[in-house]
């Protein structure tokens, strides 16, 4: 070996090492990742307010702390998982954990909005079995991507 080689030997080691920093190994928690987001996936198709299911909470019917959770849990829990789980980039493993936790407090909010809904004559009596579904998921998510963000820190 000359020391040119030695140099573009260097520099592949270096590329490499550069992205594997980036990346983040998913393993076993990758597969459990993926079967909370088909249950909130499956969450959003029942009912969460009424006779309306997630997904038309999501386009505005049902009142406004469940279609934020609903946003939050679509766009977070499934959009930003699936992303983060193709990629395996380390940064969208903190957005999942982080916006998990936001989204988590979101539904929390939904299901005292539905439980509380008598009082002020709002839609819904009590939460339905999407959205009770929905938030365990989320809150299982959301601990799920902290772990996976913690793991390396």
């Amino acid at each position: 070996m000359n020391e040119s080689d030695v140099e573009k030997l260097a520099e592949d080691v270096d590329a490499i090492g550069h992205r594997v920093a980036k990346t983040v190994e998913l393993g076993r928690r990758g597969f459990i990742i993926s079967v909370l987001v088909f249950i909130l996936l499956i969450g959003q198709l029942l009912p969460w307010v009424g006779d309306h299911a997630g997904w038309q909470v999501l386009f505005g019917q049902g009142g406004a702390v469940p279609q934020l959770f609903a946003a939050t849990s679509t766009g977070i829990g499934v959009l930003c998982s699936v992303l983060a789980l193709i990629t395996r980039r380390w940064w969208l493993t903190w957005v999942c954990a982080i916006g998990g936790w936001f989204s988590s407090v979101d539904g929390l909010l939904a299901v005292w909005s539905q439980q509380s809904s008598g009082a002020n004559g709002a839609a819904g009596n009590g939460p339905g079995i999407g959205m009770i579904i929905a938030m365990v998921a989320i809150i299982l998510l959301a601990a799920s991507w902290m772990r996976t963000a913690f793991s390396r820190a």
